[in-house]
């Protein structure tokens, strides 16, 4: 193992409530954590497609106490200590200072890649390349990486970069591949208007809520853009090699901490931010809607993930996620544009027009005590 890659880290982000996916995801088993597009969950994929990258006993997983035992389970991999459950939830600023802090305590001048659990990537190997290059990048240079995607469509799911145009080519970044530009700003999710100009302008990729950079590098852009956090990761770091001590701490800072975005709280107030561009098949798959981008059709649009025959029916998506023992043939007649989910206690019938509208009804089942257990 060379220097380089000893120091290579990974935190992934697993602490998804399974919301967009229900009826198949659940609290206690989210999108991360389900087969949607094979025989490995998406959590399993990610760990599988940066392995070659980062050696395994650096991967880091933040999830919470109702996942820690599925996410240890599908990661047996992993050593047990690198899964780590906050206590509660406070966004995805708290989740990165509790993984720099291990990294921190680990390896002082190490560099490391924060990346979500649930998204999908195409081409790995091309992934691979641009998180190599990031890596290199962030280990010599003061700067937080951020991986741009190309917008193929203005779509309103999405944050978007701009960037300058010009590459960045001196120091680290005339010896790597993958292109670099400084980030002018961050935007939130657009409306349609502005998504349509930010797409024809060229100037703005999406946000894939992928970052890079040094330990050195993230704990100064903490105590410059969030003291308080920083006080309590300095807090992490000093007790991060006893896990005891250190789920001791977390339960004690966790409810104390305010909630708060990564990119609120650093990107979009740092002035040290590049964008890579990263074009390798990028999907955040974001709801069943978008599993039509990944699953084959029959010749009337129907997206099949389970048996079934069809009449004058068109542009569906079937999931039978039922045990293999209660799947029976699904008939439709007349049926379009909807979406099909079946499981062992639950179905699920939806117009995909409305499919942003499954998470309001997970909201509904959980307030009444007589089907809050579905959602668990």
């Amino acid at each position: 193992m060379t220097e380089a890659r000893h120091k290579r880290f990974a935190i992934i982000m697993a602490g998804g409530r399974g919301e967009r996916f229900w009826p198949l995801s659940r609290e206690s088993t989210p999108k991360q954590l389900i087969r949607l597009l094979g025989d490995t969950s998406l959590l399993q994929e990610t760990v599988r497609r940066i392995k070659s990258v980062i050696p395994v006993e650096n991967i880091l997983v933040i999830t919470n106490e109702s996942q820690l035992k599925a996410v240890r389970r599908q990661l047996a991999q992993l050593p047990s200590a690198n899964v780590i459950a906050e206590p509660c939830g406070r966004d995805t600023c708290a989740a990165v200072a509790l993984g720099a802090a291990i990294v921190a305590h680990r390896c002082a001048d190490g560099v490391m890649a924060v990346l979500p659990s649930d998204h999908v990537i195409a081409q790995s190997r091309a992934f691979q390349k641009v998180l190599r290059d990031t890596m290199k990048v962030a280990a010599h240079n003061d700067v937080m990486v951020t991986i741009g995607i190309p917008a193929t469509e203005p779509s309103t799911a999405y944050g978007y970069i701009r960037f300058v145009e010009k590459k960045l080519q001196a120091g680290e970044y005339d010896k790597v591949a993958t292109s670099m530009h400084r980030v002018e700003r961050f935007v939130e999710k657009p409306n349609r208007s502005k998504a349509k100009r930010f797409v024809q302008s060229g100037h703005y990729y999406w946000n894939a809520g992928m970052f890079i950079w040094s330990v050195n590098t993230i704990v100064h852009a903490m105590e410059k853009h969030q003291p308080a956090m920083a006080k309590v990761m300095h807090e992490w770091i000093d007790c991060a090699g006893n896990p005891r001590k250190l789920k001791d701490h977390l339960l004690c800072a966790y409810p104390r901490i305010e909630k708060n975005s990564i990119d609120f709280a650093l990107m979009e107030k740092a002035s040290n931010v590049i964008m890579a561009q990263g074009a390798f098949g990028w999907d955040d798959l974001g709801s069943w809607t978008a599993l039509t981008r990944h699953v084959p059709q029959d010749a009337h649009g129907n997206a099949w993930l389970g048996q079934g025959v069809q009449i004058d029916s068109h542009q569906n998506i079937i999931f039978d996620g039922r045990h293999p023992k209660l799947r029976a043939p699904l008939a439709l007649v007349g049926v379009k544009e909807m979406i099909v989910v079946l499981t062992d206690d639950v179905c699920l019938l939806a117009e995909k027009s409305q499919d942003q509208k499954i998470k309001a009804m997970v909201q509904t089942l959980a307030r009444s005590s007589s089907t809050r257990h579905l959602v668990e």
